[in-house]
């Protein structure tokens, strides 16, 4: 009898040591979007604001797929869809830190969402996005997630301003680069390439955790005429826009022969929500800047080792392998269909 009253008294204590703690364990995620709107960027920050797992603490823009005016406008747009006009939306970077702003009307309509038309009730916050991200951040010290799913300047210009943040961010999972070739060229991917000299900069900062979901696993995700349809099918005018920006988007991988459009910035998010959707891999990992062919390029090193080369006389002697530091967990495959169905259910509906 004695026993069984003490084995009562420890479950007990157990589950009272587990109610205690239960709350802490499953917070949402302070994530902070810095987002270039943009259509698949639109889908990401929607993605966001219809998930438990993550608390959008602000959102910041950056020029990259639309100029930094129409980013703001489409932010703005977003959020107002969204019935969240209380997170704080705020302008950054007008332009890349050494080159000229590259666009992409093309690929996103020329109001970059589609060009489906939305109302805006929300209004921009007056600080300007890279203070913000360090006002956050030292706010919420070892709590905030960066999720930068455009061109790197706004991090950059953080980082470079306020030094003291990298060690205080929790995390970083970015949508950039490529460690199998480019989509704008045969090397550089979108983001890297509109940005490279913040792309270094963010790459080598010292982040604890930076995680690079690129094209390489963003190819794989690719929406279909299914998920449209399940989309198209529902209630509500989310998922009706989401349906809407889908199609367009769709319809225009057609026309260079493809069966489906990636999901590459709702991927980003995807993985700031579930960390397992993807395989990663720790590679050191820099930003070309230079070259004539190969600007914007992500070279990763898969071994983490180099050559050690010492002069010799005229020519190079190799004397042995060192290791090198990896500064990035590179996603090298993914579970695309468990991404996409979580994608359409969190805004199925809504």
């Amino acid at each position: 009898m004695k026993l069984l009253v003490i084995r009562v008294l420890l479950l007990l204590l157990a589950v009272a040591t587990f109610a205690r703690w239960a709350p802490s364990q499953t917070a949402p995620k302070k994530v902070i979007i810095d987002t270039d709107p943009g259509t698949d960027d639109a889908l990401a920050i929607l993605l966001a604001l219809n998930s438990p797992e993550v608390q959008v603490e602000a959102i910041t823009v950056v020029p990259g797929n639309v100029t930094a005016q129409m980013g703001l406008d489409n932010a703005l747009k977003l959020a107002t869809l969204a019935n969240r006009c209380d997170i704080p939306v705020a302008g950054g970077a007008q332009h890349p830190l050494a080159q000229k702003l590259v666009t992409a009307e093309f690929w996103h309509g020329k109001n970059g969402l589609a060009n489906i038309e939305l109302p805006t009730r929300c209004h921009a916050d007056p600080r300007f996005g890279p203070d913000l991200i360090i006002e956050l951040v030292h706010k919420f010290p070892h709590q905030i997630t960066l999720v930068p799913v455009g061109p790197l300047t706004n991090i950059a210009l953080a980082v470079s301003k306020d030094p003291s943040i990298v060690p205080l961010v929790k995390e970083v999972i970015l949508m950039g680069g490529s460690i199998s070739g480019g989509n704008v060229n045969a090397a550089a991917e979108a983001n890297i390439y509109n940005d490279p000299d913040a792309a270094q900069i963010v790459f080598n900062a010292g982040f604890a955790s930076l995680t690079m979901v690129g094209l390489d696993v963003g190819n794989k995700t690719l929406l279909t005429d299914r998920q449209i349809a399940q989309l198209e099918a529902a209630p509500g005018p989310m998922s009706h826009f989401v349906a809407q920006v889908g199609r367009f988007l769709l319809e225009l991988s057609r026309r260079f022969g493809e069966t489906g459009t990636p999901m590459y910035d709702p991927l980003a998010m995807g993985v700031t929500l579930d960390p397992t959707l993807v395989t990663t891999q720790a590679m050191r990992v820099d930003v070309e800047t230079r070259g004539q062919f190969t600007r914007g390029e992500t070279v990763a090193n898969r071994t983490n080792t180099v050559e050690r080369n010492v002069l010799r006389g005229d020519r190079y002697v190799i004397e042995g392998m060192d290791k090198v530091t990896p500064n990035a967990k590179v996603c090298v495959d993914v579970q695309a269909q468990r991404f996409l169905d979580l994608l359409v259910s969190r805004l199925h509906g809504k």
